[in-house]
């Protein structure tokens, strides 16, 4: 049985569609006090609806995770609305599709403005609030393309996961003074809107990939998220948990035959 975090408050950056909603209503069940942030105000009002409807407290700030400012004020907001910080889920991600030789600069500084930049701003501004809590918990969202794997016309997104990690182990020394822990955890295929327009073979083909043959759902990494905030998660910093239905697990396709 884990600690209670009944009225907690958590942010999610990027909380309002997907991976980052996912993480919202596994805190949202927990009893957490729970802000989506986004750029949209009109799907965060949709969402926050949704999150919402089982009676749990929820709130959405717009804003830009890439922008210092904004990053600051959506901090701040939390901090007001619920009295303070506790958690940070620093999910806000991109992940559009270019192969190399087409990308441009504005390919590059886009992806890493929101993946790279808006993650430390949003971690920076979350300091303080987190450290007073006293049980401080940032959890990134990163991906295992990049950091174990990668995958055609995602080399800047790849770029963008890895640079996550090599930024959570420095960050996980230097506020482990201030009782906050870093973690992240690097989702595999995850099944999320958008995914039958893609088509039903898409899907099969991914599903082969995948030791336990389905795709991960958004509640898989909440649970995970959920878990590195708990009071049990204390001693645990500067780590990773992969979800990924053991899908980096095999060295070919072949030892999945054989299986």
């Amino acid at each position: 049985m884990f600690t209670d975090i009944t009225g907690r408050a958590v942010l999610v950056t990027g909380g309002t569609k997907g991976i980052g909603k996912g993480i919202a209503r596994a805190f949202v069940d927990a009893g957490a006090r729970v802000a989506v942030c986004a750029r949209d105000p009109q799907v965060g009002a949709a969402a926050v609806a949704d999150l919402s409807a089982g009676g749990g407290e929820v709130a959405f700030i717009a804003g830009d995770v890439g922008i210092a400012a904004d990053a600051k004020r959506m901090v701040a907001e939390t901090v007001e609305r619920f009295g303070g910080l506790s958690i940070l889920c620093a999910n806000a991600g991109i992940f559009p599709d270019v192969k190399l030789a087409d990308m441009s600069e504005g390919d590059i500084d886009e992806i890493f403005a929101t993946n790279v930049k808006g993650m430390m701003l949003t971690v920076k501004a979350a300091i303080a609030p987190l450290s007073a809590s006293g049980h401080g918990r940032v959890i990134i969202t990163s991906s295992i393309t990049g950091p174990i794997t990668g995958f055609p016309g995602w080399s800047h997104y790849g770029a963008t996961k890895a640079a996550q990690l090599g930024f959570l182990r420095t960050a996980a020394i230097e506020l482990a003074s201030d009782a906050i822990t870093v973690n992240a955890v690097l989702p595999g295929n995850i099944e999320t809107e958008g995914l039958d327009e893609l088509g039903p073979e898409y899907r099969e083909q991914m599903e082969s990939s995948i030791p336990l043959k389905r795709l991960g759902t958004v509640a898989d990494i909440g649970n995970a998220a959920l878990f590195l905030a708990t009071d049990e998660a204390a001693y645990i910093t500067g780590q990773t948990i992969v979800v990924d239905g053991g899908q980096v697990a095999p060295e070919s396709l072949m030892a999945l035959q054989a299986a």
